[in-house]
Order: C-alpha cells, then structure tokens, then sequence
C-alpha cells in the first residue's frame, strides 16, 4: 500500500523500541516505552516543510495517527508536530 501525506503532514515510520538494556536484560513489549522518533517516509504537498524523506525526526509524544503498512507501524503527522531533524 502506498500513502501519500496532504498538506502540511509528513509520513514517518515509527523507530522500534530497544529490547534490551545496555547491560544485557530484556525489556518485555508491555514496559517498553513508545518512541519518539523515526524516519521520513513520505512529505504532504505543502512547501513550508523543512524536512525531506529519510531525515530522522523527533516528534510530540502525543502526535498524530498511527497506521500500519504492511504490517509496519508509520505516523501521520502534521508539521508542527516535528521538533527537531537528528543529525
């Protein structure tokens, strides 16, 4: 499936969550925190947007619409819901 963002949203695939701590244990899915941060996938029409597709991203913890492509999960954000490109 393809999804084409409108406007001013980005689509960003949602970076996974770590597994396991630096000293080896491993974090059950249901005590992993939701990430923050993924990558650009796709940018809506809106030429204001000052990302392109593969920048990383930080984004508002409570941000966006969440939908799965092929069985991936991704994000559909606005642009005022970026915070900072990770360099």
């Amino acid at each position: 499936m393809k999804v084409k963002p409108l406007g001013n949203r980005v689509l960003i695939k949602v970076k996974e969550s770590e597994e396991k701590t630096k000293g080896g244990l491993f974090i059950p899915q249901t005590a992993q925190e939701k990430t923050q941060s993924g990558t650009i996938m796709a940018i809506g029409t809106d030429e204001a947007i000052k990302v392109k597709v593969g920048d990383e991203i930080l984004y508002d913890k409570y941000a966006g619409t969440q939908i799965k492509i092929d069985e991936v999960d991704h994000l559909i954000l606005s642009g005022d819901d970026i915070l900072a490109v990770i360099e």
